[in-house]
């Protein structure tokens, strides 16, 4: 006669709390492997080995190389904010200033996330589509809410138009990232911080 604890759905939860477990396990270790390498040219199998998971490890729980990567960027942004959050008061600007401090150090993250854009322009990329777009979405409207804040409370000129202006701090962020991993004596934070200023903001 079973026990109770051999219940299916006992089993069921169990092995579904293990299958998610293992797969933060991959993530977090392929997090510390993009941080160093990037993602340029490496395949499925490639990024098994160089994580140590076996191929059919990874394709059980990631359809597609793309997926994979689409899934550790977000983990390694996930981390990022809960182990290094912005402190209370930061601009806007600021926040995407301290955005390109921290990715100083993890230059293969910065290089993942460019090729996930990259692709996302491509036929045939729609996990990376779906990501860019619902990031640069996502991004843009906590900027909006965040400025919105800072015109009302004066320290942020009034005539500019917030939509407008929460697109430019993302296009100035990535484009000076960009330029930086071209060339690394490129410091973004100079520049994000000459915007700000140019935006009439107080600290």
């Amino acid at each position: 006669m079973e026990s109770p604890s051999a219940d299916p759905d006992d089993r069921r939860r169990g092995s579904y709390a293990k299958g998610v477990e293992r797969r933060q396990e991959i993530l977090d270790r392929a997090i510390e492997v993009f941080a160093e390498r990037g993602a340029e040219g490496t395949s499925l199998r490639a990024i098994g080995e160089a994580i140590g998971i076996s191929h059919a490890a990874l394709r059980h729980y990631f359809d597609s190389r793309e997926q994979l990567l689409v899934a550790v960027y977000r983990a390694a942004e996930e981390r990022t904010h809960r182990e290094d959050p912005n402190p209370p008061g930061t601009t806007a600007v600021g926040s995407m200033t301290n955005a390109a401090r921290r990715n100083h150090a993890v230059p293969g993250l910065v290089q993942l996330y460019t090729t996930l854009v990259a692709s996302a322009l491509e036929r045939g990329h729609d996990d990376a589509r779906e990501f860019a777009t619902a990031r640069f979405a996502r991004v843009r409207a906590g900027l909006v809410a965040q400025i919105e804040r800072e015109q009302a409370a004066g320290r942020m000129r009034d005539d500019v138009d917030v939509a407008s202006v929460a697109s430019l701090v993302i296009a100035a962020s990535d484009g000076l990232q960009v330029q930086w991993l071209l060339d690394p004596d490129v410091d973004p934070a100079p520049s994000l911080e000459l915007l700000e200023r140019l935006l009439g903001v107080e600290r």
